[in-house]
């Protein structure tokens, strides 16, 4: 993965609490957005289908994360999850903890 998508990912990921790779249609990328927005996080997000190289970044999540889907969620460097993780995370209350 040295590709200058991949490497856009890790700087991304690296320079940001918070990183969401999302597209703006997809129902699931809302429902990861919003409770950072609940929480007043500010989330660095990569609205892939806004992007020619969209495709490519996908790809190189894909290999990171072991899935393609969006969204693709990473707080503190470590990759949390999609749309029903975060919302899970929130209503848990362990999202939240990473903002205390």
């Amino acid at each position: 993965m040295d590709s200058i998508e991949a490497q856009f990912v890790r700087d991304t990921i690296a320079k940001n609490k918070v990183a969401i790779f999302s597209k703006t249609t997809c129902p699931y990328c809302t429902m990861a957005k919003e409770p950072f927005r609940k929480l007043k996080v500010d989330a660095m997000i990569v609205e892939l289908d806004g992007r020619k190289d969209g495709n490519a970044i996908q790809s190189v999540l894909g290999e990171m994360t072991g899935a393609r889907t969006v969204p693709r969620v990473f707080i503190n460097g470590k990759f949390v999850g999609g749309g029903t993780d975060i919302k899970r995370m929130y209503e848990l209350g362990t999202l939240q903890k990473y903002f205390e």
